[in-house]
C-alpha cells in the first residue's frame, strides 16, 4: 500500500478517530442481516416509550462513560444536548455512573473481607 493510499488513521498513534464514529453502519459489511437487526432494535430501544427520548439518552451518556466508549461520549453528548438536556443534567447522569461504577468496585470488597476472614486474619 502506497502512502497516498494509505488512510490517515492507518499512520496515527490512535485508537480512536472521531470520524469512525460516522462509520459506524459499514459494521453491516461482515454480517448484513445480523447489522439490520441490531440497528432495528438499536432504534426501538431509543424511541418514544415509558422513558422520553431525552431521558434516554440522558442514561446513554452515563452508561458511555461507564463503559468509557468515547465514540458513545461523542454521540450521546451532542444527542443529548439536541434533545433539551443541559450541561448540569448531563454532569449529573455522569457522576450517577461514576457512583455506580465507584460503588460496584467497593462492594466487592466484601469479597475481600470474606477471603481474609476465611484466612483468620
Amino acid at each position: 500500500m502506497s502512502a497516498e493510499s494509505t488512510p490517515p488513521h492507518a499512520t496515527s498513534m490512535h485508537y480512536y478517530h472521531a470520524a469512525d464514529l460516522g462509520r459506524f453502519g459499514e459494521i453491516a459489511r461482515g454480517n448484513t442481516e445480523l447489522a439490520e437487526k441490531f440497528f432495528a432494535w438499536y432504534g426501538a430501544v431509543f424511541a418514544e416509550g415509558a422513558l422520553t427520548a431525552r431521558e434516554k439518552s440522558l442514561i446513554a451518556l452515563a452508561v458511555a462513560h461507564a463503559v468509557q466508549c468515547p465514540y458513545c461520549i461523542d454521540a450521546y453528548s451532542s444527542d443529548a444536548l439536541a434533545k433539551g438536556s443541559n450541561l448540569d443534567e448531563m454532569t449529573e447522569a455522569l457522576h450517577v455512573a461514576a457512583a455506580i461504577r465507584g460503588g460496584a468496585s467497593l462492594v466487592h470488597g466484601v469479597q475481600m473481607l470474606n477471603r481474609t476472614d476465611a484466612l483468620g486474619m
